[in-house]
């Protein structure tokens, strides 16, 4: 019975050794269409020393493994991913991602501007989502790839490779597959990379990496410059609990996710690996035909196990509140919950402090909106709620700036007999000011509180997404989010300036800032050399400022020029009825005191006598 039992064992493990052994010669391969020369990756490599699934050591290997291609595989079609809210085109030219569109469902499907690019190449080849095996400096695998189109929103690319065997000395076997996973109504998709060895490679390690999987060269749209401001790139990454900005050319461990936002876009990658398995880099060096670039790299550690499978996530659309929050709720596809993506889109640095403001303006202009949809008119009605809303305080303010005035021949003499001694000045000042029951700083509380009110709206403006394509008026303002123009230079940019087109509301903001300081100007201050300054050269200043800001903020900064001059000019009206009254109930309670006149002589008395 024992003889028997062995005899089984020895007949089952010459079975399973010839069956592999005929799995691995015989498997099928395409017939070869095209001739290429086969590609090589080369890398440096004795043993395994990164974290690795099981933490055991790969045997030692040649000091130099050469991987090659088994075979000649023809460049395909492209392969078109479309679903609800973006168009992917795929090519199995290394099984990379070639270009997204984002599906502006505001504007007519056939509109030239309805689709945005997504990713940027230029004049790069590198594409997105390219694999290259080992780390940052290996180069990308570009060889065709096997196609098996699983649904309209599946595709799967796979390639087998060859490598030296550290156990046979004979060449070893392994398939590289790249599959992604699109759904119908999700800005997020799924990407698993597979790689097999089968019982012929035995752990994946080239330089400490298995491999790097790299996006880029960069997020779109199509830009003209990235100035930090108007348009920029930042980058993010998610740790414990916290987000935090990225260096740019630096490993970075134990991220949760990572981040490229733009201005209205973001990309963001979830490795769903152990954080030990992974590190993540940005770059931002410059590439072929692209102003500036933004790439994302995920090295993923090497490997002691003939096979590795990881499942990663990414998100490639509009950088929203609302986009984002449904990875906090679990209201998506892949019930992901408490993701906080929407930590990229929160107003950053000093802009933060007016976030709260900026949700209340922006719920005010989305509810306007929705009334009247017309995002141009939208704002003029917004910045008309704001100045009536402010007007108890610009009035308050006016009254201020007219009792100061009546108070300023007392406050010239205290300064001029007091010159001397400016701690008598500021004493005598003071019980002056308490004598007069008058606060020096109720004139400039009013433009005070206004400040917060303006910053939110540059902020909310330079940054809403809704504002993106949101046309005011056709053929002169067809974008909010951008600057208008009356003629546009092409390629010529005007010397020293640097303009590229020819902007009209620059120019009216000018007018209606001059307009607007001449009507509030008070008397006396015609003569004041630092109020002409204020009140004329600041404006010009600014002018050259704003050239280039977003429409929108230009608009709402014209209306509101316009709307405090109106209410100036009531409010001047109000104050000169009200001097009137005051001096009127004056005259009634002290009524102006008559000249004494000699009384007249009534007869009596000592009449002088006359000459004769």
């Amino acid at each position: 019975m024992e003889k028997n039992t062995i005899l089984a064992i020895v007949l089952s493990s010459i079975v399973l050794i010839v069956a592999f052994s005929i799995q691995s010669f015989l498997a099928p391969v395409p017939q070869q269409v095209q001739t290429q020369e086969p590609s090589q990756v080369t890398a440096v490599d004795t043993t395994i020393t990164l974290p690795s699934e099981t933490g055991i050591t790969a045997p030692a290997v040649p000091e130099e493994r050469t991987f090659s291609e088994l075979e000649t595989i023809p460049l395909q079609p492209p392969i078109i991913i479309d679903t609800e809210l973006f168009t992917a085109v795929l090519t199995n030219a290394g099984g990379d991602m070639v270009s997204m569109k984002w599906k502006d469902t505001r504007k007519d499907p056939g509109a030239p501007d309805a689709n945005v690019d997504l990713i940027l190449s230029g004049n790069n080849e590198a594409r997105a989502f390219s694999i290259a095996f080992g780390g940052l400096d290996a180069q990308p695998v570009s060889s065709n790839f096997h196609v098996n189109r699983i649904s309209d929103y599946s595709v799967e690319f796979y390639r087998d490779f060859t490598a030296p065997s550290p156990i046979y000395g004979s060449d070893g076997r392994f398939r590289l597959t790249k599959r992604y996973d699109f759904k119908l109504n999700d800005y997020m998709f799924e990407m698993t990379i597979i790689m097999d060895g089968g019982f012929s490679v035995f752990g994946f390690d080239f330089s400490g990496s298995a491999y790097t999987l790299s996006f880029g060269p960069q997020i779109g749209p199509v830009f003209e410059k990235l100035d930090g401001y108007y348009d920029y790139r930042h980058y993010n990454i998610y740790t414990n609990g916290k987000r935090k900005d990225a260096k740019v050319n630096e490993l970075i461990n134990n991220s949760t996710w990572a981040a490229i936002s733009g201005k209205y876009f973001a990309f963001i990658a979830v490795p769903y690996l152990n954080l030990t398995q992974y590190a993540v880099s940005f770059s931002d060096k410059a590439e072929p035909g692209l102003l500036a670039s933004s790439r994302f790299n995920i090295i993923r550690s090497a490997s002691a196990v003939s096979k590795i499978e990881d499942t990663y996530r990414f998100y490639l659309g509009p950088k929203t509140q609302e986009a984002l929050g449904i990875y906090n709720t679990g209201r998506n596809v892949f019930g992901i919950q408490d993701a906080n993506f929407n930590e990229i889109a929160n107003t950053r640095g000093f802009w933060g402090i007016f976030s709260p403001l900026e949700r209340v303006l922006k719920w005010l202009l989305l509810g306007i909106h929705r009334i009247i949809p017309n995002y141009g008119i939208a704002i003029i009605l917004l910045t008309l709620l704001i100045k009536l809303l402010f007007f108890p305080l610009t009035k308050k303010g006016s009254e201020a700036t007219l009792r100061m005035q009546a108070l300023a021949p007392k406050i010239k003499e205290l300064q001029e007999k007091y010159k001397s001694d400016p701690q008598k000045l500021r004493t005598e000042m003071g019980k002056f000011y308490q004598q007069e029951g008058y606060n020096p700083l109720s004139g400039c509380l009013p433009m005070l509180l206004q400040l917060p009110i303006f910053i939110s709206m540059f902020s909310l403006f330079n940054n809403h997404f809704d504002l993106r394509g949101a046309m005011f008026i056709p053929g002169w303002i067809p974008d909010l989010s951008l600057p208008e123009y009356i003629v546009q230079f092409g390629d010529f940019r005007l010397p020293i300036l640097g303009w590229t087109a020819l902007r009209l509301l620059p120019f009216i903001y000018v007018g209606s800032q001059l307009l607007y300081g001449k009507v509030t100007q008070m008397p006396g201050q015609q003569s004041n050399t630092q109020m002409k300054l204020m009140l004329f050269v600041m404006p010009i200043v600014f002018f050259f400022i704003l050239y280039d800001v977003p429409s929108g903020l230009l608009i709402y900064w014209i209306f509101s020029n316009l709307l405090t001059l109106v209410q100036q000019v009531i409010i001047n009206k109000f104050i000169i009825a009200k001097k009137a009254a005051l001096a009127q109930t004056q005259a009634q309670v002290q009524p102006e005191k008559q000249p004494v006149l000699p009384p007249k002589n009534s007869g009596g008395g000592k009449k002088k006598k006359k000459k004769s």
